[in-house]
């Protein structure tokens, strides 16, 4: 029979294999086989610090006898508190009060993975609960599982952070909010063990000091940002998305021209590409999404038939999928026309933003179109000032601005 308390831990752990567990401690495969043994030896201290560590359990119950002992067969394990989980990942337990299957870890990122896929249609407040709501059970499956189970969990786990502070930056404006919750996010990282996801997190908290004009802080978030990306595969694509971060984050800081050396500097990343692949849960950035930054960035930069071409050719680019970030390149376009004192086309592109912000909301594309209202000021009386004024102060669009 040999040590089946062992290899049932092992299994459960996500360790499928000798061979997978062995490479996993850092020890041969004969020695794992000598463990799930009959007789199995009593492991050294290092080796059965990271067993108890690695699968959860005690040593004895994972059936080895200690020398001049037996084994009382009960199970030990340490209580939790599970609200703790709920509330932050600062108390994460060694050993877990039940320890779940392996297919648990599929089954929590297929939930992920249909968050991540919604953000792109259904309304912010209403995916937002959701997404907390899945984090919270992310935290108490934590405490539940160990190995390769507990590390894809984990990384799941800072997805669906990562997921409610960006809904919380870009969508409810909750600055304070979105930094808590991608701390949560980079703690679930950190359990996961997963530099890329660190990546993603960390700059994303540079947006929170970007945007509010504090530009030493950004900088320390990018360096730890791309300091992360070092350690892991980082593709093409996410090293030129970091540029265009701290890129945007420059142009907001009123340093247009080192922003558009940033979106140079992406342009030649994505033109080399490279050998790794990105990450499935990095769907929020493409070359079109770096040449809707590049136009903003010439739109502020005061650069406007440059802004103009790029900002046409982007909205050519999206497909029908990209409502929200074709809201913000009408915007764009929008503060372009304004800007070159063509009030009748400035406010045609701000209609069809607001047309499109009818069916998905989003409030980066109800900025920018505040922003071509507040630029029109001096064309209020025109007819076509006007009737934008009619569509943006409907019923409905006033209290949906309100509102979120």
């Amino acid at each position: 029979m040999g040590n089946t308390r062992f290899k049932a831990a092992r299994l459960t752990a996500g360790y499928h294999s000798q061979e997978s567990f062995a490479k996993a401690l850092g020890v041969g495969v004969r020695q794992v086989r000598r463990w799930e043994s009959d007789t199995p030896p009593w492991p050294q201290p290092e080796q059965g610090q990271a067993l108890t560590r690695m699968l959860g359990q005690s040593l004895e119950d994972l059936g080895f006898i200690p020398p001049g002992g037996s084994t009382s067969g009960a199970p030990r394990r340490t209580m939790l508190a599970a609200a703790a989980g709920a509330v932050s990942l600062a108390v994460v337990p060694t050993q877990a009060l039940a320890v779940q299957p392996a297919s648990a870890a599929e089954d929590y990122q297929a939930v992920t993975r249909s968050h991540r896929r919604l953000y792109w249609t259904v309304a912010p407040a209403t995916l937002h609960p959701a997404a907390l709501a899945h984090a919270t059970l992310g935290c108490a499956l934590l405490a539940e599982t160990v190995g390769q189970t507990r590390a894809r969990i984990a990384a799941a786990l800072a997805e669906s952070y990562l997921l409610a502070g960006r809904i919380e930056f870009f969508d409810m404006r909750d600055a304070d909010r979105a930094g808590d919750t991608l701390l949560r996010a980079l703690q679930a990282a950190g359990e996961a063990d997963d530099p890329l996801l660190g990546t993603a997190v960390l700059a994303h908290t540079a947006f929170i000091p970007g945007w509010a004009g504090r530009r030493d802080e950004t900088v320390e978030r990018m360096v730890a940002a791309r300091t992360y990306a070092r350690r892991g595969p980082a593709s093409a694509e996410l090293l030129a998305w970091l540029d265009a971060v701290e890129a945007e984050c420059e142009t907001r800081c009123g340093n247009t021209r080192t922003a558009l050396h940033l979106i140079g500097h992406a342009e030649d990343v994505l033109a080399a590409g490279s050998e790794h692949e990105s990450p499935e849960w990095f769907d929020w950035f493409s070359p079109v999404r770096l040449a809707a930054f590049k136009g903003n960035t010439q739109l502020k930069a005061g650069h406007l038939p440059q802004a103009r071409e790029t900002l046409l050719g982007v909205l050519d680019a999206l497909g029908p999928a990209d409502e929200k970030q074709q809201t913000v390149v009408l915007g764009d376009l929008a503060a372009v026309e304004a800007a070159t004192g063509t009030p009748e086309a400035a406010c045609e592109y701000a209609q069809r933003a607001l047309g499109l912000l009818e069916r998905t909301w989003y409030a980066m594309g109800m900025d920018r179109v505040r922003e071509v209202r507040r630029a029109l000021a001096p064309y209020q009386h025109e007819q076509c000032v006007r009737d934008l004024d009619d569509r943006l102060y409907q019923w409905g669009t006033t209290v949906s601005a309100l509102a979120r």
